[in-house]
């Protein structure tokens, strides 16, 4: 019904006449696939929820700025029982694995003991919401040693042409996890729309996508170790007539369209793979998809943050399964199920400056894991320095770094009074 306000200015009670005398499937059989009108499939949404794909799968079914949904936060999954994927197979596969779920699980303890020791509670806080602040600290430091290969679930929703334009990518990733999730994710829409989908391949799209995919999918250019502003692509003449607007803008708030349309910019830096997973849930930015490797090294932030008689054991355990890791496989792809997301990875992401603003000011906080806001807080820096011409407000939070009993106020309850 959506679809006939495009050829036809009748009343939105004839056109449900028309579609109901023809019928859905019919009516969607002639004017959507195969007849050049995909924008009707905007008007329709499909929500999947997808369970037990690797932390890697996962990054590439939300790497899209259209995507909406929800992922399984690792503070709350118990790694005592939870699932990895092991596309090798082998039993030195399993093994390194098991290494690094045998190690989480002995250093969780010791470490929110350590973390109530250096962030003793205070008279003004709440016990309860302190031990949860505490708790998430210490699955904040730990996660950094568990393997890409982890299990999660998203919720994914998007409208049908999406959806359709997305699955013609993911069917080309260079993961095979990735591919046959394509495959059958293209099937599940199709029998609960079969009216909608059936799209044709063309043979020279697919190629095109195969080789652009294979080559280019992964940012593996090396990128400074700090956020750098890589790319200025804004008009500073045609943006200086908004300079009211720069310099009254209030915290956490995003400019007008209007404005962004004056150019976009880009940084480059590098970020642990776990922080690399929040910050790519802002889709407003258009981000490169790491390959997680050994290369760049360990965060050194997981690595202090850990108990003294603890580091040493990780630091050994980090050594060791890395050597194996790199003996397991010559392919690079499957290497990443097995590295820890600890490690260091090459990031580029560019966006417009009220977006790149947004993103700065909201991480660039004391509730934010410390190694993205500390690259949250860099960015807004230079984003204030660059345009201080135009009087442009950026307000940060100095105190970024520090923890903060907020941080335990960030749960999903039950409340006892509903049902």
């Amino acid at each position: 019904m959506c679809a006939l306000y495009s050829r036809s200015p009748d009343s939105i009670l004839n056109h449900l006449e028309v579609v109901t005398k023809k019928g859905p499937e019919k009516f969607m059989a002639s004017y959507y696939v195969g007849y050049g009108h995909q924008s009707i499939g905007d008007n329709a949404n499909a929500t999947l929820f997808i369970e037990n794909i690797s932390m890697l799968a996962a990054k590439a079914l939300q790497d899209n700025p259209l995507y909406a949904g929800q992922e399984v936060s690792t503070r709350y999954v118990d790694f005592s029982k939870q699932h990895f994927l092991d596309p090798v197979g082998t039993p030195e596969s399993a093994e390194i694995q098991e290494n690094w779920r045998r190690f989480y699980l002995s250093a969780l303890e010791k470490t929110i003991t350590h973390v109530k020791l250096l962030f003793p509670v205070k008279a003004v806080e709440n016990p309860k919401v302190w031990e949860k602040a505490v708790k998430a600290r210490a699955f904040d430091i730990l996660r950094g040693f568990l393997p890409a290969g982890s299990v999660t679930s998203i919720a994914y929703h998007m409208n049908l042409r999406q959806i359709a334009d997305h699955m013609r990518t993911l069917r080309h990733n260079p993961l095979h996890e990735v591919r046959e999730l394509a495959e059958v994710l293209e099937k599940v829409v199709s029998e609960g729309f079969p009216s909608s989908f059936g799209h044709v391949r063309y043979e020279k799209t697919e190629e095109f996508l195969e080789t652009a995919f294979v080559k280019y999918y992964h940012h593996d250019v090396t990128c400074p170790r700090t956020p750098l502003l890589v790319h200025d692509g804004v008009d500073h003449n045609a943006l200086s007539r908004f300079s009211d607007v720069l310099s009254q803008r209030p915290p956490k708030t995003e400019l007008p369209n209007f404005v962004n349309v004056t150019g976009s910019l880009a940084f480059e830096f590098q970020i642990d793979f776990a922080s690399f997973r929040d910050l790519q849930r802002h889709r407003s930015l258009y981000q490169a998809m790491p390959l997680l490797t050994a290369d760049l090294g360990f965060e050194e932030w997981y690595m202090n943050a850990l108990p003294a008689d603890v580091q040493q054991e990780a630091k050994e355990l980090l050594e060791k399964q890395v050597k194996k890791i790199s003996a397991l496989t010559p392919d690079v792809n499957l290497r990443q199920y097995y590295l820890p997301m600890g490690l260091r990875v090459s990031h580029r992401l560019s966006g417009v400056l009220g977006k790149l603003l947004y993103v700065s000011e909201l991480r660039a906080n004391k509730t934010v894991h410390p190694t993205l806001s500390k690259i949250a807080y860099a960015m807004g820096k230079m984003l204030e320095e660059r345009f201080s011409h135009l009087g442009l407000a950026v307000h940060l939070v100095e105190d970024y770094d520090n923890f903060d009993v907020k941080r335990g106020t960030q749960d999903i309850e039950k409340r006892e009074d509903t049902l």
